[in-house]
């Protein structure tokens, strides 16, 4: 947060950029508030220009595949707030593994929308 051009009280962002036709990944920490600016308030599976992280990435889209929040709490798709709620997931689920037959369970996931408390995006590139 010390670091000169970053948000306040904001450390980095980590961006994992898959690459499945080669099945290469590629992970990049993004501190610049103007690259930044690029992924906040788009949602999950929505589509974004990857130019602005450098010369390698030019004429690159990708898709937003999820994230983490600081705390460690994933993404979910559907559900539609910035922040983090608690659901009642079960069985099949994304974010929940059952353990015992007809299980259900409250857990707290991530909106699908990106905000600046996020600190793990994975993007797909295609």
């Amino acid at each position: 947060s010390g670091i000169p051009g970053t948000l306040p009280g904001r450390d980095l962002l980590k961006l994992n950029i898959a690459y499945p036709v080669t099945g290469a990944n590629k992970m990049i920490d993004i501190t610049d508030p103007k690259i930044l600016s690029i992924f906040m308030d788009k949602r999950m599976s929505s589509e974004v220009a990857i130019d602005a992280l450098g010369e390698e990435f030019t004429g690159y889209v990708a898709k937003i595949g999820g994230g983490n929040d600081k705390q460690g709490f994933p993404m979910k798709q559907g559900v539609l707030v910035p922040g983090r709620v608690r659901l009642l997931l079960k069985e099949g689920s994304s974010c929940y593994r059952t353990r015992k037959d007809g299980e259900r369970r409250r857990k707290s996931v991530r909106g699908c929308i990106v905000a600046s408390d996020i600190s793990a995006l994975s993007l797909i590139n295609h």
